[in-house]
């Protein structure tokens, strides 16, 4: 490119690592919108195992970022999105590389519902890849979990609560307001940070219920309690409760979750000590609690 985008520009960004064969369903989607990607940018983690291949057979003009340090989600969207920036973006669409829109008006749809409702972002919802009817994350509202589509109501948008890097669509300008990813996360809970941001500057955003993003099952790591009235995460993989516990005690920390953050003491406490039995597991949370508190952001052992 020797110049900026033109006015009105979507620039796409995706983040992959070592998952070349789903990132061609991702690319594919993408290159399938009836609004037009102005370009894409995939930021790859892993370029041991490059995707570039995958990413040079799309018929959108495309740039293949590689990255010899693994930036993680966090990093790898942060590095994304101030490249679109600096490309002149209007306007920002994010995927992952195992997700993809479920058709071909996604991003369409988006741009119709916040050019009418004046959003700094929207997103889609995040359903069941095998089970479209079903959510990829349970979904919260006040203290009451959805994991339906048709818990979430028919009206064309659902304010003030938006997954932000499933197929989520921001303007340049917001950015500029909250900023990116933070890379200190590296992965788990740069989602809900970036939520935290958008909430406390005020920008209105919200989900558009007529717009889908299809994405692996994501929610056998949220453990029901007292019959389903609170949750606690409980990834299997030993890396990503690292990452979840610490950085949620970051997170919880943090200005606008603090109220929140008074609940995790007593709830985690009756998951491993009263439903799960695991005084040990209990001493390991608190411990990675307290390094994200303290802003302790090691990588995992």
């Amino acid at each position: 490119m020797t110049g900026p985008l033109p006015p009105g520009s979507v620039v796409g960004v995706i983040v992959t690592r070592h998952r070349a064969e789903l990132l061609v369903d991702s690319l594919a989607a993408m290159a399938k919108q009836t609004h037009p990607l102005a370009h894409l940018i995939v930021v790859d983690n892993g370029p041991d195992r490059p995707a570039r291949d995958a990413v040079e057979a799309c018929p959108l003009p495309t740039t293949w970022l590689p990255s010899w340090s693994n930036l993680g989600g966090a990093g790898g969207f942060a590095l994304g999105m101030l490249h679109a920036l600096a490309m002149g973006a209007e306007w920002i669409f994010l995927a992952d590389d195992d997700g993809h829109a479920a058709d071909e008006s996604t991003l369409a749809t988006l741009l119709d519902v916040a050019s009418r409702h004046g959003l700094a972002a929207v997103s889609p919802v995040v359903a069941d890849k095998a089970d479209p009817d079903r959510l990829a994350f349970p979904l919260r509202r006040g203290v009451t979990w959805h994991r339906s589509r048709s818990a979430l109501g028919t009206d064309d948008l659902l304010p003030g609560i938006a997954s932000f890097f499933n197929g989520a669509l921001f303007r340049a300008s917001t950015l500029e307001v909250i900023g990116v990813p933070d890379l200190r996360l590296f992965v788990r809970g740069d989602e809900v940070e970036m939520h935290r941001r958008m909430v406390r500057s005020g920008l209105p955003f919200g989900t558009a219920l007529q717009a889908t993003y299809l994405h692996p099952y994501g929610s056998d790591e949220f453990k029901p309690m007292l019959g389903g009235r609170l949750h606690a995460q409980d990834p299997g993989d030993e890396v990503k409760r690292y990452y979840t516990y610490r950085n949620r005690g970051y997170l919880m920390s943090q200005p606008g979750m603090r109220r929140i953050g008074l609940l995790e003491l007593p709830r985690f406490a009756w998951y491993f000590l009263l439903t799960k039995r695991d005084p040990r597991a209990f001493r390991d949370w608190l411990t990675l609690l307290r390094q994200g508190r303290r802003e302790q952001f090691h990588r995992a052992p």
